[in-house]
């Protein structure tokens, strides 16, 4: 069979290309979009023996059913996800960070994510994709991107210009750490804050909320007192930056922010912290605790090499 591709019986809640991202275009508005979760993103495509730039499925709470046609493939799905795969007669769950082979029709019903917010599927080759301005990552909110800039839909087929000959089975035991305090350090207008706003943010908690999405991390709880301004002139965003509206409610831009914004900044989430941030899921606590710019330098810097070591395992 010459062609493969997969049709999407279900598409999911929030099923879309992510890749690396787009480097040096923040300057006309463009944000850097990308995987959510960089570290099991290049997981997902170490264990399939591709390279690590290569584009994957991402998605979030429920995945794709889909459905295989074609010759053999491998797939892996890296995150804390439950799925299973049909494979003619029989029906099994599977096991994240395993690749498994496909033949044709057999099918992945990726269920759910547990606990967490966004998994990552990749197979052994190359789908069949568009770049734009460098990337294939998708931004729903600005049609940016791979597929028309659109999430997958049900119906839809997904074609795959290459699949790879090298098809053996991989298989990592890595277990995805939850975090309890997100470490950060103090925003350009930190200032703009009262004390007590200060000590509010800092000591207590808040639940994230339902409407954190790709683009930005709503939260609620305890409101954050400002004694300057709840609007200053738009200034350039960096992901991971936290800002304050007039709500008083903490608001941290994730990989589809804006590149400017007009709320002042509390803070700004250590590096190190970001690929368990965004799988923090809805109706969570969470806490932060500041740490200074060195320390989150060499944090950030033995995360790099903890993920490097891991990739050299595979």
């Amino acid at each position: 069979m010459s062609d493969n591709f997969f049709k999407i019986i279900r598409g999911g809640i929030n099923t879309t290309f992510q890749d690396k991202g787009r480097n040096d275009l923040y300057h006309i508005g463009i944000p850097f979009s990308g995987a959510m979760d960089n570290r099991n993103y290049l997981l997902a495509n170490k264990l399939v023996g591709n390279k690590l730039d290569l584009p994957v499925i991402e998605f979030a709470y429920q995945g794709p059913l889909l459905k295989f046609y074609g010759d053999k493939i491998n797939i892996v799905i890296t995150g804390d996800v439950v799925f299973k795969l049909k494979q003619k007669d029989k029906e099994i769950d599977g096991n994240c960070y395993e690749t498994y082979q496909l033949a044709n029709e057999d099918e992945i019903n990726i269920l759910s994510t547990n606990k967490s917010v966004y998994g990552y599927l990749a197979i052994s080759g190359r789908f069949d994709l568009k770049l734009q301005w460098g990337s294939c990552s998708i931004n729903t909110k600005a049609n940016i991107g791979s597929n028309d800039g659109k999430k997958l839909e049900n119906e839809q087929k997904i074609k795959i210009l290459e699949v790879s000959e090298n098809i053996n089975k991989k298989k990592i035991n890595y277990l995805n750490s939850k975090i309890e305090n997100i470490r950060i350090m103090k925003g350009t207008n930190f200032d703009y804050f009262s004390e007590e706003g200060k000590k509010v943010f800092l000591e207590k908690e808040y639940t994230v909320s339902k409407l954190s999405d790709r683009m930005g991390m709503r939260l609620e709880g305890p409101k954050i007192e400002n004694i300057v301004n709840t609007n200053i002139k738009s200034e350039g965003l960096l992901k991971g930056v936290i800002q304050v509206p007039a709500d008083g409610n903490p608001i941290i831009m994730l990989s589809d922010h804006g590149t400017i914004g007009g709320y002042p900044k509390i803070a700004v989430v250590a590096s190190v912290d970001y690929d368990r941030l965004v799988q923090i899921s809805p109706g969570s606590k969470i806490k932060f605790k500041e740490i200074e710019l060195p320390d989150a330098e060499t944090l950030f810097k033995l995360y790099e090499m903890e993920t490097q070591n891991l990739l050299s395992q595979i």
